[in-house]
């Protein structure tokens, strides 16, 4: 696939936005692969991610940002623009469940995300071998409970030194400090597995099944401070009946977490999600 650039555009919605910014293409002979847009009329606010051929352009990355700075100053624009080229360097981290991290390593391993994995942490050495066949670096940090600072500190610094641009919680049973959270805002993605906001915290198949419940889900969403509160990336749900323990719930329920965080993880790798507040406006 020839290369892009991918334009994210969020601002508060007002006439003339498009026309600018397809002017501006348009004065560089820049050809639109994809375009999508969203007027929110509750918020006022507007949403656009265009897709543009980048040898149709002049110039480079930097040239494209220093360009177009001047529309988007002109309409309080939140902006970004990347080249789809450049792969975001991912962290993955993981405890002893394997189907999700064992998901993403096959989908990287097959070429279909777009990213360089760099490293996976752990607080258990379980996965160690599955990791290293992939010729990934495999970092098992220990969280004493008694003292969980000590480990997220060495952690934060690991990711720092792998010039980390995602993180991404592949059933990482642990809680991230607050600091990790706000440092790393918009770009730690995690899986739950119920389909949020129903049952968040510890042992959700458990409180579905104590309800009764006919559904049950999984929901990829970012990490904030606040515990399964984050913005929604993606969801998805499996039907289920009376008859079912929480063990056949478990079991039903992995094929919808691996499938749900491999979506989630490859529309953040597109520029295809937009955070507004603690929502997303997700282009597919």
């Amino acid at each position: 696939m020839e290369p892009t650039y991918r334009l994210t555009v969020s601002c508060p919605d007002r006439t003339g936005i498009v026309a600018k910014v397809s002017n501006f293409l348009t004065t560089y002979n820049g050809w639109i692969t994809e375009a999508s847009y969203h007027a929110d009329p509750q918020t006022g606010w507007f949403f656009m991610r265009n897709e543009i051929k980048a040898s149709s352009l002049p110039f480079d990355l930097s040239a494209f940002q220093t360009a177009f700075a001047p529309i988007a100053a002109e309409f309080s624009m939140s902006w970004k623009v990347s080249y789809s080229e450049n792969k975001p360097r991912v962290v993955l981290m993981a405890s002893r469940e394997s189907h999700c991290l064992a998901d993403i390593l096959h989908r990287w391993h097959s070429g279909e995300l777009n990213a360089e994995i760099v490293g996976v942490i752990a607080n258990h050495d379980d996965l160690r071998r599955m990791v290293e066949w992939h010729d990934i670096p495999y970092h098992h940090i220990k969280i004493d409970p008694q003292n969980k600072a000590q480990g997220f500190a060495e952690i934060e610094g690991l990711v720092d030194g792998l010039n980390t641009d995602l993180i991404v919680l592949a059933r990482y049973m642990q809680i991230l400090p607050q600091g990790l959270c706000e440092r790393y805002v918009g770009r730690v993605i995690n899986i739950h597995h119920s389909f949020l906001p129903s049952f968040a915290g510890a042992k959700p198949y458990h409180q579905a099944y104590d309800r009764g419940v006919k559904l049950i889900g999984a929901t990829c969403h970012y990490v904030t401070e606040d515990l399964d509160e984050g913005p929604i990336l993606d969801q998805d749900v499996i039907r289920i009946s009376h008859s079912d323990t929480i063990e056949d719930m478990v079991r039903l329920g992995k094929d919808a977490e691996k499938t749900v965080l491999a979506r989630g993880l490859r529309l953040h790798l597109e520029d295809r999600v937009i955070i507004h507040e603690n929502k997303t406006v997700v282009f597919g």
